[in-house]
């Protein structure tokens, strides 16, 4: 699955959020129900309801049914993808930045010897 500009957007902006990056560092150690992420906020319930669904639209984490519980879990497939996305950046930027350096070391060289 590739990521599409929309989901990307989505994706970066849902993590834009510091509330919505602890709940997804406090996901990284197992699920948690609504209530579970909300305690270590001085935020409503309501509050960390509207973060989880930003997230689950961005497709970072889901919801599942377990009883009469609710409990999110991380998205790992949408987490992989971004970290595919960010390293194809990087690799995009190295290589350009490896071509300047080329570049700048021919000028160099040929300032000297001319």
């Amino acid at each position: 699955m590739t990521l599409t500009e929309e989901r990307l957007d989505a994706a970066f902006s849902a993590l834009a959020d510091p509330t919505r990056r602890a709940i997804i560092t406090r996901l990284s150690e197992g699920e948690a129900t609504v209530k579970e992420l909300a305690e270590p906020f001085p935020i409503s319930l309501q509050a960390v309801s509207k973060h989880i669904r930003v997230l689950e639209r961005a497709g970072l984490i889901s919801q599942g049914v377990d009883a009469q519980r609710r409990p999110c879990r991380i998205e790992t497939d949408t987490a992989d993808e971004l970290v595919n996305w960010i390293t194809e950046q990087k690799r995009r930027w190295e290589g350009r930045l490896d071509a300047l350096e080329a570049h700048l070391e021919q000028v160099q060289t040929k300032e000297s010897n001319g």
